[in-house]
């Protein structure tokens, strides 16, 4: 009964098949799978080398004061734009006035001796000349005139000196920039020893960063000239400042400077790239990240999607004389663009790779077909 049941199924089937069939309905065939190749070339690529990078005036002042006193007045605000000569802090100057007043009375008094030790001096010297009066005399009125003069000299002195104590008891930005943080308040005592401010002259920062010296010309590491480092630098492309929020600044920056010694903890090289910042909107302290775009040349590139990650291997199928391909071990680099890698090593110029369905090829698979094959 079993056999009976079966053997109508198997009918049953083939009479489908064949019903299908006959109203011009194709059946699912068996396909081939599609694989893109490309042939490996050396090109050159310019690659996005990116460095943390920390922002810094160049003319970043401390602002302390030359004179001790009460802090009278903070003209100022922490964050505040202030321009070169604006008044930050006021020092209470009546000391200060006090002092420059008793300079200026001495200077009167040292003017009037000098005056009369003139006087003497003109008078001995007449008297003299007539034989009335030694030459021990005339030789002691010219030493005293002398002594009065000098002594004018040092009350001079005293008085400008006084001036510019009274002028150290107002503190005015000596460049254009940022106020920083004020630690100070009204009233406090300073002196000489007292940090008021950091005044960050902004209208060029300066990003600080270190590159690996793996990346920078050998001519330029150690033993080079002034003018090969010149040359080296002037010939560097212009770098780009992101911040941390992924905002790119709008301003491009150069590299100014390379220390041109290696630090032995790090294995890099201290760098320095200006950036202009005519609307300040850089301050000192902001961190991002520095891109600086160099040149590799002569290089295998790939694109991405021909390497197969297996484990810690990097995997590229590499196609064979019988259209088969055959797995190969590479080392490769990023590029940065998100699209290709560089081929360090495992393959060499004029070498067949797959690319479009690496993830899907077997070891020993054919790859390419008559039909429907694809290579440059």
């Amino acid at each position: 009964m079993k056999q009976k049941k079966a053997l109508i199924w198997a009918v049953m089937i083939g009479t489908a098949v064949v019903g299908l069939t006959a109203c011009g309905i194709d059946m699912p065939k068996e396909t081939q799978s599609s694989f893109e190749t490309m042939t490996v070339k050396k090109s050159d690529i310019e690659l996005p080398y990116k460095f943390s990078a920390r922002m810094k005036g160049q003319n970043d002042v401390t602002v302390m004061p030359q004179v001790s006193g009460q802090l009278m007045k903070i003209a100022v605000t922490e964050g505040q734009q202030v321009k070169k000569g604006q008044t930050l802090f006021v020092i209470d100057s009546r000391n200060a006035q006090l002092e420059l007043e008793a300079a200026q009375a001495n200077l009167q008094a040292a003017l009037a001796q000098e005056n009369s030790a003139k006087l003497e001096y003109e008078s001995n010297k007449n008297l003299f000349e007539k034989k009335i009066v030694s030459s021990y005399m005339l030789s002691n009125s010219e030493n005293a005139y002398k002594q009065a003069q000098a002594s004018v000299a040092q009350s001079r002195a005293a008085v400008n000196r006084a001036k510019v104590n009274l002028g150290f008891c107002t503190i005015t930005a000596s460049v254009s920039g940022v106020i920083g943080e004020i630690p100070v308040r009204g009233g406090d005592q300073v002196s000489p020893m007292t940090k008021l401010t950091v005044l960050s002259g902004n209208t060029t920062m300066d990003a600080e960063f270190s590159v690996p010296e793996a990346i920078i010309e050998e001519s330029v590491q150690s033993g080079a000239t002034k003018e090969d480092k010149a040359k080296y630098i002037a010939a560097l492309p212009d770098v780009t400042f992101v911040m941390k929020n992924g905002t790119e600044y709008p301003h491009k920056g150069r590299v100014t400077s390379l220390t041109g010694v290696v630090d032995v903890a790090t294995g890099s090289l201290g760098c320095k790239a200006s950036f202009p910042n005519p609307e300040g909107h850089l301050f000192s302290g902001i961190q991002g990240t520095l891109v600086l775009p160099l040149t590799e040349q002569n290089v295998i590139v790939i694109p991405q999607n021909a390497v197969v990650k297996l484990q810690d291997k990097s995997l590229v199928y590499k196609v064979q004389a019988d259209s088969t391909a055959t797995a190969v071990t590479v080392t490769t680099a990023n590029t940065g663009n998100g699209k290709d890698v560089i081929v360090l090593s495992g393959l060499n110029e004029g070498d067949k790779i797959v690319t479009v369905g690496a993830n899907n090829v077997q070891e020993g698979q054919q790859v390419l077909f008559a039909e429907e094959g694809k290579s440059e």
